[in-house]
């Protein structure tokens, strides 16, 4: 029972505070004036009366009434329904203005003021919430007032305060105040309901579905939720709605319907709230910017961007929806009905607020199903005590990542939900009905709308009639004031009430209640049921693994072997057990099967045992999540205490000491929840002891069965029995609390203490200094050092983790203590004890670790050592380590095939490689040897990484390395190598990687020891050079601009009669003769003997050997040199002192001399001037290179070349020396000299120029042949040539005579003259960062660290990101251009940046693609060494090959060009004498530092260094210094660089496809092979490829098959899987060991078949179509190749090649569509031996040539082939020679000659001559000779 109303209060305007700047409110009276004992009177009514502030109004409004609710300090809530109603204000007193002070009148200070209305209210403050009967009693009471009825007020208000009703129950009350009214109480059945009237419903209609879901979700998960009306009833409504949805959850934070303006600061509180605020004060909420804002006028909610709300998990959220809208809306579901129902209206308000709180019920027992299964009871008495199991119930529900649910069972509102209904012995309402007995139902009905609906009714109706559970009323009888009463003019103010008599009735109250009997309301207690168990929500959601069946068998057969000892057998399914402890089923199999072996008593294991169950633990423990939602960890903490080994006497080493490695230990909910349940579990055994032993099901009660049985006895108890099982529970509690502080501890120390490794995992908290490096327990085998225990250092450090640890289960037993009622005495021993229990484990741990460290470590693999090459050598020993896999699927076995990676072996640091070498971990492939390394020197990228090593708990410390030969290792460091060794092994790496100078690089120390490689500046191998290059430096100074050198005469031969392209020039001395200064000294004067061989030297270097080819000058003296020849070789740099970059030989104009070009290279960047690079044979057009020009030089030279200037300055004369230096080049030009002269036009238009093709109109109206030049680049065209200004249209028809590609940016500004004939081609060039930026992504895309996860992360994505392919069709793009216009008779300049790395790159595309020479192996050296290394590319600079040079970062401008190449190669594979290993083996090797070759910035240096010219004698030395001598020595003993399609057409000029989609991904970025390492270090291949073979061959009975398995990725299959040809030369150079004849070169065997098919097709036509490849193959294609791929080392089509060395060459390829297959390719499908093709043979002496005897030969006539053919013997299968019967002019008999067989008949004799010769035959006898000429004769006239 209750007070209706505990106090009656009258709140009027304060009077003496009018002055203010504000009014107040105040107390007028208040009944009764004491306050009641057990509710004290709440402060701050008269806030609430006017929340709006108390003001006077000019006019009386209406009475308002609304229900304010103030919460107390307890949390109890204060209903305050407040009835205000306005007084006139007595206008007999003088009154202050209500306006501001500043309005009065100063003078009479007082002024007449209009007519005044104050607001008064009455107040009551109740504990209870009857909104409609407070409403009426206050009602009453103002009616009695207005209306002047007969009764007094004081007994209104005192039967008011003293009326008493029951709370609940669901009885009725009539209540009268005595003025003859009369009300009736109705009190809900069940009071833990809330009552909402129709408020929700009302909610819904403000704010919608979708708004209030968001509005509950933000409640549930503690966010702030503001609601804005202009109507106080509402804001009350909608608060008290909201939380009537959130039942049976209770909101506990701050609650205020109606939040008064002077306290708006609350909202700035830090706490959630639920608040409501008039709408007059919205903009005072603007800047509330984590506050949800619902505006119940307008219908809307804003959620601020800084807040996100956590909605309801997904098919939940979708059902609720549907649900509501069912409710709200039923006309929804018929709308679209022909015929819909006549009754569809939605319930009556009140009925539909029931039905919306029943569709909220409904979710909870959805969301909250078998919570019961998840609570401990940690205590049954004095009062239950009562925890939620939150990651138990998580993880069983699969909800563990949901968030909303997550943060709903962290809330408060939770909390308070498991201590209310946690209990298992109460009363239980419609939730514990609906949770217990109807979860099954709501599952059945899921996908049913109608059967849902049903079910919210019948929950509506259960809440309606708690509600309302008498259906008919009696009627209310309360009078209203007459209608428009508060208009009344003259109206008595409230009358001041007499307290005595209110205060009476009070008291008579007060005493009757004490007097009557108290009334008993029954509670009905029972125990709560439980609900089905989780379990079967689980299966629901069918998280079972596919095959998981199978996968458990494999878990629980492997702890078997393990446990029977069979090590082998348990080892083969190691790898499939750790794969399937990833699924949840197999990790709790493996719990119980190793539960069960505890049981056995089998947990003594002996040391291999010991690993692989440490293991297992481990892989299984580092699945799990902090929380252990599974109950994995909490199932495996007891096996941890239990499994163990012997180390030694006394000393045992548990498996907790090997798995501690996991964030689960260090989470403080895990041990706890843990503890809880262990505690659960003792006192259920405490008292199924106490019971007496009778049946069996007691054994299955569980304990929360138990503690509500105890709970119903427990009043039934005598006090001595209630107080021992007190104390018995509570010592159940304190023992376990002592157990779980040593449990804590095994789990928390680390097995070395001194090394707080622990620490790192931030669960622990406070530790400031965290270490990283740690040593492992006693798996590790022998440690790399033992460690001092007795330093007091050590002592320090683990003292720190023992406070730690100390600190950490401290606060675990102050909470678990403090919550489960532990006495404060016990409490305290606890704590003295901790320290104790953490020393004393500390001390067991030391023993035990000295102990493991004597352990033999466990077998692990044996380390294999790497092969060496000649001369390198170990840096460092072999340190164990494991290869893991990167993001590459092939090694890992993402694409099928067991996982090669990763792998267990030892990582090798040499003077030249790192070397991992090494066998998988994974069993099936273990007897497979891994090799992954690259040169030291190509790394580009070093970074330290932690990882987890497979199979092993232990993080360890591991290292990623990058490289530029496209190898990535990722290394984890074995436990047994200590971090200080790592460390060294990084500074080794750094110091090898960048050497202070380059002659410290490999190239350089190679063969000596590593001390020397320090100190080898002192004793030097060519102290000869070295001074002689000092004093070349030296003598440059002096000379500088003054002598030209010049040779002795020396014609060099003619271009027709040279018989090799490479003519070395054999330079004798050199003669200096004198040009410009004829007074100063000579050259020959100054150089001394050495100096001069070097510059012979120059001139043998390969440009001047490449000049002479081109013709483009020869160091002939200078008297003797042809002064029409256009172009000379300079020596102008030949000291490198005009051009540091530059070689010392350049050709430039015939007609400029030496001064102007030192004058002219100061306007170029570096120096590095125009000068002639090649020269095109046919058209004469050459190609110039050079840097940009410096900033001063373009405006001077392009801007206004023809302007004359008064007093001309420096800049324009250089400008002037420019021009002439073009003009020069211009006059050089074939093309130049015909057209008649410059100035006049007709003759600038020569017929040369014009209509020719494609490029005819390069200059008109800015288009080359329809397209100009630079817009043709930027892949765009412009209406102007280069943005230049219009010219006269006849002139721009022309083409220029030179071309000069430049860059855009520096080139602005520069006007196009129109009589020069030069055009400038502005073009967009990257720059070198581009470059770099886009090989690193290059390289992340071809090596990435882990596999793609998200789609932005594949192949393709990141090689796009890179984009690599856009730079290298730039490049090509640009090099095609260019070719295109040297082609049609233009020279082209290319004036590039600084003019060593994008000009180096066009300028050699170019020649390549113009001059089939360079696509020769001579070519192409002779080309990269002429234009890359003469030219000063910066080799060293770029390649970061030194210390100084590592900032700048690896640039691969080389691999670039070298790419571009392969891109080439790729469309004509016909046209390059190597194939694209070449190209590979010089990419490798450039990075490798191997050779010297690509060492250095430019000759300049390499003389410096004495590099550049080897003396004679260290040539034949061991050591090959050079890249090219090795390519040449290995070319003669293997074909592998050679490429057999090469059939060049004469001159052919390349014009290769640019854009993106014709270009591939070279596989050098991507092949790898595993099983030997880079192919490009070749003896180290061939070593390892012999022993491998005999050893795959044992000796058994059984047939050896000859397949293969080629692994991508492991195998090599140019060597596994050779194409036919190679196959071929193996073969037969395999059968001619074995004959024991002396092998011949495959070369000369491969030339012999050439030459053989060569004459054959030349017999058989003129112009045969194509050469010797296709014949062969019978492979013809179109010259370029589009669709076909072409393997590495020859044809791509293995099988349809097919060889036949015994015949000339079968085959049966079907010849491609497109060209004419050649006839003898047609023929040549037949074999020679067939009958058909032989017409008539037999033996013919054959005279020889001249000089050369008559001889005996076999041969053949073939009418087929119509040919006469020859051979050896009858026997012999290989010709020996062809006559073409079409070349034939007659056959005449003849007469013996000198030296013609004896005993002949002269008749015998016949001669055959054809158009070259005349052939002498001798037959055996005239008939035998009639034979043959009647034959040959028939053969001829069937012709």
């Amino acid at each position: 029972m209750a007070r209706l109303a505990d106090y009656f209060v009258v709140v009027g305007y304060d009077l003496d505070k009018r002055g203010c700047s504000e009014g107040q409110g105040r107390i007028l009276q208040r009944f009764p004036e004491k306050d009641w004992e057990d509710n004290p009177f709440p402060q701050g009514v008269e806030l609430f009366c006017q929340p709006s502030g108390w003001q006077l109004v000019p006019q009386r409004l209406p009475p308002s009434f609304f229900m304010a609710v103030l919460t107390n300090i307890n949390s109890e809530r204060h209903y305050c329904p407040c009835f205000t109603f306005w007084e006139e204000l007595d206008s007999t007193q003088p009154q202050k203005s209500l306006s501001s002070e500043a309005d009065e009148d100063d003078e009479s200070g007082i002024i007449e003021s209009p007519q005044l209305f104050a607001p008064k209210s009455l107040v009551l403050v109740s504990r209870l919430d009857h909104t409609d009967v407070f409403r009426n009693c206050l009602g009453l009471i103002y009616t009695v007032h207005i209306d002047g009825l007969n009764f007094p007020m004081e007994t209104l208000i005192g039967n008011l305060l003293s009326c008493i009703i029951p709370t609940a129950g669901g009885s009725q009350r009539t209540i009268t105040l005595g003025a003859g009214d009369r009300q009736v109480i109705q009190t809900p059945i069940n009071d833990s309901l809330p009552v909402s009237g129709s408020s929700v419903a009302l909610l819904f209609r403000q704010l919608g579905i979708s708004n209030v879901l968001y509005l509950f979700c933000a409640a549930l998960t503690e966010h702030k939720i503001l609601f804005l009306s202009a109507s106080y009833h509402r804001l009350t409504d909608a608060c008290r709605a909201l939380l009537a949805v959130m039942f049976p959850l209770k909101y506990s934070f701050t609650y205020i319907p109606i939040l008064p303006g002077k306290l708006l600061e609350v909202l700035s509180t830090p706490t959630p709230f639920i608040i409501g605020v008039n709408s007059s004060f919205r903009s005072e909420t603007q800047e509330l910017l984590d506050v949800i804002i619902a505006d119940l006028d307008g219908g809307t909610v804003t959620i601020p961007e800084c807040v996100h709300v956590s909605l309801l998990p997904d098919p939940l959220l979708q059902q609720t929806q549907t649900a509501l809208s069912m409710v709200l809306d039923p006309e929804l579901d018929v709308a679209d009905q022909a015929f819909p129902p006549a009754s569809t209206q939605p319930s009556t308000l009140k009925i539909q607020d029931k039905e919306i709180r029943a569709v909220f019920l409904w979710l909870f027992a959805q969301l909250l199903q078998g919570y019961r299964w998840c609570l401990h009871i940690i205590r049954i008495h004095p009062e239950p005590v009562i925890r939620f199991h939150k990651a138990a119930f998580l993880g069983q529900r699969a909800l563990t990542e949901d968030d909303f649910l997550t943060k709903v069972l962290d809330g408060m509102a939770f909390a308070g939900f498991v201590s209310e209904r946690g209990p298992p012995y109460r009363p239980i309402d419609v939730f514990d009905e609906l949770v217990a007995n109807q979860v099954k139902r709501i599952r059945l009905e899921e996908g049913n709308p109608r059967k849902v609906m049903n079910h919210i009714k019948e929950l509506a109706e259960q809440l309606f009639k708690n509600e309302n559970p008498y259906p008919a009323v009696a009627m209310h009888k309360v009078q209203r004031p007459t209608e428009g009463s508060h208009l009344r003019i003259h109206q008595a103010s409230f009358p001041h009430l007499d307290e005595v008599t209110v205060q009476l009735y009070i008291d008579h109250a007060a005493t009757k209640m004490k007097t009557a009997p108290p009334a008993v309301r029954v509670e009905m207690k029972c125990m709560v049921p439980l609900g089905p168990p989780l379990g079967d929500v689980v299966d629901r959601n069918g998280n079972a693994l596919a095959n998981s069946a199978r996968r458990l068998e494999v878990v629980r057969n492997c702890i078997n072997y393990v446990f029977e000892n069979k090590m082998l057998e348990a080892k083969k399914l190691l790898p499939a057990v750790l794969r399937a402890l990833k699924g949840r089923a197999a990790r709790q199999c493996l719990t119980q099967e190793l539960n069960q072996h505890v049981q056995q008593n089998r947990a003594v294991l002996d040391d291999q045992q010991f690993d692989y169950i440490v293991r297992m633990m481990n892989c299984t423990l580092q699945d799990c999540s902090h929380m252990d939602e599974h109950g994995i960890a909490a199932a495996l903490l007891p096996l941890v205490t239990a499994f163990c080994r012997k180390l030694g006497a006394g000393i045992t080493q548990f498996a907790y000491s090997c798995v501690q490695e996991h964030s689960v230990w260090a989470n403080m909910q895990f041990w706890e929840a843990m503890f809880y349940s262990d505690v659960q579990n003792h006192i259920r055994a405490l008292y199924l002891e106490t019971e007496p032993p009778s049946a069996a099901e007691q054994a299955e009660q569980g304990a929360l069965e138990i503690a509500s049985e105890q709970r119903r006895l427990w009043p039934t108890l005598s006090k001595d029995k209630q107080q021992e099982l007190v104390q018995k529970e509570e010592s159940t509690v304190y023992s376990q609390a002592i157990h779980y502080a040593n449990r804590m501890s095994y789990l928390l120390l680390p097995l070395d203490t001194s090394k707080n490794r622990l620490l790192r995992s931030s669960g622990l908290g406070d530790v400031e200094s965290v270490s990283n490096s740690y040593v492992t327990n006693s798996m590790a085998g022998s440690m790399a050092e033992s460690y001092d225990t007795e330093s007091g250092f050590e002592d320090a450090e683990s003292s720190d983790v023992a406070n730690t640890v100390v600190r950490f289960i401290n606060r675990f037993v102050d909470k678990v203590c403090n919550e489960s009622g532990v006495t404060n005495e016990h409490l305290k021993s606890l704590h003295s004890m901790i320290p104790d229990i953490v020393q004393m484990h500390i001390e067991t741990l030391d023993a035990v670790h000295r102990e493991s460290k004597r352990l033999p470590p466990i077998q692990k693999p044996k380390l294999l050592r790497p092969a060496l090459l000649p001369g390198e050598e170990l840096m460092m020993e072999g340190m164990r380590v494991h290869l893991l896999s990167d993001g590459r699927e092939e090694a890992a076995g993402v694409t099928g095939g067991p996982p090669l990676l990763p792998a267990e072996g030892a990582i090798f640091l040499t003077t030249y490689r790192l070397i991992f070498k090494g066998t998988p971990n994974d069993p099936l492939v273990a007897e497979q040897v891994l090799t992954r390394s690259f040169p030291v020197a190509s790394l580009t990228k070093e970074k330290k990484i932690s990882v987890c090593v497979p199979m092993d708990q232990f993080i360890q410390e591991g290292l990623q390395l990058r490289s530029c030969t496209f190898q990535l290792m990722k290394i984890a460091f074995d436990e047994e190598v200590a971090s200080d060794l790592a460390e060294v092994f990084r500074k080794h790496l750094h110091k090898l990687r960048y050497p202070s100078q380059v002659d410290g690089t490999f190239a350089f120390t190679v063969g000596q020891s590593g001390k020397m490689a320090a100190e080898h500046k002192s004793k030097d191998k060519n102290p000869s050079l070295r001074t002689l290059s000092k004093n070349l430096m030296k003598t440059a100074k002096k000379t500088i601009g003054r002598q030209y050198v010049t040779r002795k005469k020396y014609t060099p031969p003619t271009w027709e009669s040279r018989s090799s392209l490479q003519s070395q020039l054999d330079g004798d001395e050199i003669s200096v003769l004198e040009e410009v200064d004829q007074s100063s000294l000579t050259l020959s004067s100054t150089i001394k003997s050495s100096d001069r061989q070097t510059m012979s030297n120059v001139v043998e270097r390969a440009c001047c050997r490449d000049y002479q080819r081109l013709g483009l000058g020869t160091l002939s003296n200078s008297l003797t040199r042809s002064k029409n020849e256009p172009f000379r070789i300079s020596t102008l740099n030949r000291m490198y002192a005009v051009c540091h970059s530059y070689p010392g030989l350049l050709i430039v104009p015939q007609s400029v001399p030496d001064g102007t070009l030192q004058r002219i290279s100061r306007c170029y960047r570096q120096n590095r001037f125009p000068v002639v690079c090649w020269r095109s044979s046919r058209s004469k057009a050459v190609l110039l290179r050079s840097a940009g020009l410096h900033g001063k030089g373009v405006a001077g030279f392009f801007k206004s070349p023809n302007a004359p200037s008064p007093g001309p300055s420096q800049a324009d004369s250089l400008g002037l020396e420019q021009e002439k230096y073009l003009q020069a080049i211009i006059s050089s030009m074939p093309s130049y000299s015909e057209a008649s002269s410059r100035n006049t036009l007709s003759g600038f238009t020569s017929a040369h120029m014009s209509g020719s093709g494609k490029w005819g109109s390069m200059r008109g109206s800015g288009r080359v042949g329809a397209y100009d030049v630079g817009s043709r680049l930027a892949g765009k065209e412009s209406p102007q040539a280069n943005g230049g200004p219009s010219e006269p249209h006849f002139l721009r028809q022309q083409r220029a005579y030179l071309y000069i590609i430049g860059d855009k940016s520096q080139l602005k500004g520069s006007k196009q003259d129109a009589f020069q004939q030069w055009e400038v081609v502005p073009i967009e060039v990257f720059d070198v960062r581009q470059v770099k930026t886009s090989f690193k992504k290059l390289m992340k895309a071809c090596m990435p660290t882990s596999p793609p996860v998200s789609p932005n992360e594949t192949f393709y994505h990141c090689l796009e990101e890179s984009e690599w392919m856009c730079l290298l069709h730039k490049v090509l793009q640009v090099s095609v251009l260019v070719v295109e216009l040297l082609d049609t008779g233009s020279s082209v300049m290319v004036s590039l940046e600084d003019g060593w790395d994008i000009t180096t790159q066009v300028v050699s595309l170019v020649q390549l693609l113009s001059d089939p020479y360079y696509r020769t192996f001579d070519g192409f050296r002779l080309l990269v060494e002429k234009e890359w290394l003469s030219f000063g590319h910066r080799f060293s600079h770029r390649g970061a090959q030194t210390l100084a040079s590592q900032s700048s970062g690896f640039t691969p401008i080389f691999l670039q060009f070298l790419d571009c190449v392969h891109q080439i190669h790729l469309q004509f594979p016909m046209e390059f004498e190597f194939s694209q290993y070449y190209l590979k083996f010089l990419a490798y090797h450039y990075v490798s530092n191997r050779f010297r070759t690509f060492l250095l910035d430019s000759d300049c240096e390499r003389i410096e260094l004495g590099v550049m010219y080897e003396e004679k004698g260290e040539r034949k030395s061991q050591q090959v210094k050079s890249v090219w001598d090795y390519i040449e020595r290995l070319n003669k003993s293997t074909p592998v660089f050679f490429n057999y399609m090469f059939a060049p057409e004469d001159g052919e000029v390349l014009k290769p496809y640019s854009y993106i989609s014709n270009l591939k991904v070279w596989d050098f970025y991507t092949e790898e092979t595993l099983s030997e390492g880079p192919s490009y270090d070749w003896e180290l291949v061939q070593g390892q490829a012999e022993p491998g073979e005999e050893s795959e061959r044992p000796d058994t009975a059984a047939p050896k098959s000859q397949r293969r398995i080629v692994w991508p990725c492991y195998d090599n299959p140019c060597r596994v899987v050779p194409d036919a040809i190679t196959k071929l030369l193996q073969e037969l150079q395999h059968l001619e060991a074995e004959l024991g004849q002396v092998s011949e070169r495959w070369k000369d065997t491969w030339d012999k078949i050439k030459a053989t098919q060569r004459t054959e097709s030349k017999l058989e036509s003129r112009h045969s179509l194509s050469s010797s490849l296709l014949m062969l193959s019978a492979l013809s294609q179109p010259r370029r190749s589009r669709g076909l791929y072409l393997q590495e080392s020859g044809v791509g089509v293995g099988s349809s090649l097919n060889l036949s060395l015994d015949s000339e060459g079968g085959g049966s390829a079907t010849p491609t569509a497109g060209s004419r297959p050649s006839t003898s390719a047609l023929y040549s499908q037949f074999q020679s031996s067939e009958s058909e093709n032989r017409s008539f043979e037999g033996t013919l002496f054959k005279k020889g040539a001249l000089l050369k005897p008559w001889k005996p030969r076999w041969f053949v006539l073939d009418k087929t082939k119509h040919q006469l053919r020859y051979y050896e013997s009858r026997q012999d299968k290989d010709c020996k020679g062809v006559i073409d019967l079409a070349e034939v002019e007659s056959v005449i008999p003849a007469t013996p000659t000198m030296g013609a067989p004896k005993n002949v008949d002269e008749k015998a004799f016949f001669d055959l001559k054809t158009t070259r010769r005349v052939y002498n035959f001798c037959a055996q006898d005239s008939m035998n000779a009639q034979l043959w000429m009647d034959n040959v004769q028939s053969c001829l006239s069937d012709a």
